[in-house]
């Protein structure tokens, strides 16, 4: 019996940390289903996940999901705490009460977790469900900054620049911003591109240095070639060459990136970058990106 239950757990953990994606049989749902009935915090976990999504046979409900994430929770589950605060915050299969969000966020954030913390600096700053504090906020936001969450990254700069709380020495809001974006964190990349067009400049790895991101770029990377194909266009970080721009744009567009999709699709229908207009071409570049979807 020891050794089921290890197993069922060892189970739920794989697959919560591999996501919903990881679809699951309604037999290891049963499985799973008995072992959160017996009091396993991972399986109640992993029932709450399935519940919320609809899989392992069990039917999409928001208010079951819930229920068993606090069953989770209670028993002091870090994963079911921070997602219990995100239901909450949300009000989803439960009342929306930004209070009790923030109290399971804490209770995350304080063992480690860094969307917990990341959630958590947010309701400081904006007074959600708790008393604003900035700098509480600064002091959560840069826990997970700090551990490597993008958005606390993104976030702590943003603060930092709104001048409601102070950095410590070397750590400005550009720093913060730059390692957002090196992570590809959309938010902050845009952001950083917008300084950059109004004089700013950020810290010089917001952009990995030529060499590595040509060899990204050359060993089949797509957001390395669109970034290169960027960086050819504007004749920012590499000297301006239109013809290598399209030329990256393509490489990138042929692996299905929406964004060197959407570029070219502009090159064509204006004949920019030195390249002849041809609409029938630009129609088919927006075509598509339309059937790639929203980024």
């Amino acid at each position: 019996m020891a050794l089921r239950q290890h197993c069922t757990a060892l189970l739920a953990g794989v697959l919560l940390l591999a996501g919903p994606a990881a679809a699951m049989s309604p037999e290891q749902g049963s499985m799973v289903g008995k072992a959160a009935a017996r009091g396993s915090a991972a399986s109640q976990v992993l029932l709450g996940v399935m519940y919320l999504h609809g899989d392992g046979g069990y039917p999409q409900n928001p208010a079951l999901a819930a229920q068993w994430l606090e069953r989770a929770a209670l028993q002091g589950n870090v994963y079911a705490q921070q997602k219990l605060g995100d239901l909450y915050a949300q009000g989803l299969g439960v009342e929306k009460n930004p209070r009790l969000a923030a109290d399971w966020w804490e209770k995350a954030a304080v063992r480690g977790n860094l969307r917990a913390q990341t959630s958590l600096g947010l309701a400081y700053w904006h007074g959600d469900g708790i008393a604003q504090d900035t700098g509480r906020a600064a002091y959560w936001l840069k826990r997970a900054a700090t551990g490597g969450d993008a958005q606390a990254q993104f976030e702590l700069s943003q603060l930092y620049r709104s001048g409601a709380a102070k950095p410590e020495a070397d750590e400005g809001a550009d720093t913060w911003l730059a390692r957002s974006a090196s992570q590809g964190y959309e938010e902050a990349v845009r952001f950083g591109h917008w300084l950059e067009d109004f004089g700013y400049q950020v810290e010089e790895y917001f952009h990995p240095t030529s060499p590595r991101l040509k060899k990204l770029a050359e060993d089949g990377d797509a957001e390395a070639q669109y970034q290169l194909a960027l960086r050819y266009e504007s004749g920012n970080g590499e000297q301006r060459d239109g013809a290598r721009a399209v030329q990256w744009y393509l490489r990138a567009a042929r692996q299905g990136h929406r964004k060197a999709m959407l570029a070219l699709a502009h090159i064509y229908r204006e004949g920019a970058d030195g390249v002849a207009p041809d609409a029938a071409l630009a129609r088919s570049w927006d075509e598509r990106a339309r059937q790639a979807g929203a980024p």
